[in-house]
């Protein structure tokens, strides 16, 4: 595991270059995170006030995979606006990497 600056969020949306562990050019695998894994790698992404809502509900990286877009959106009482952009841009692309590392 070696650390790099990598994008943090698509391209064409403002991406967040942080130092993170990176593996094979990806993320580590969500669902070995602990609850302060997840909740550093939304402060690390510029979601700094929401990522105490992952503290308060104890969300690590296997609840975080689990995770609908209704649970994000209305669960951890997070503005309307940083929610849908947690979900669409972190959440999701984090269980589809999940799934694809997986499947192989």
């Amino acid at each position: 595991m070696t650390r790099r600056m990598v994008p943090l969020t698509p391209k064409g949306i403002g991406a967040c270059y942080c130092k993170i562990p990176v593996e094979n050019g990806q993320l580590p695998d969500p669902a070995n995170w602990g609850v302060a894994d997840v909740v550093n790698y939304f402060k690390a992404t510029g979601f700094e006030e929401q990522a105490t809502a992952f503290q308060d509900q104890e969300i690590d990286g296997k609840s975080l995979l689990l995770m609908t877009r209704n649970d994000v959106l209305t669960g951890l009482s997070i503005k309307l606006g940083p929610a849908l952009k947690i979900y669409e841009y972190h959440v999701k692309p984090l269980q589809t990497q999940h799934l694809k590392s997986n499947a192989s």
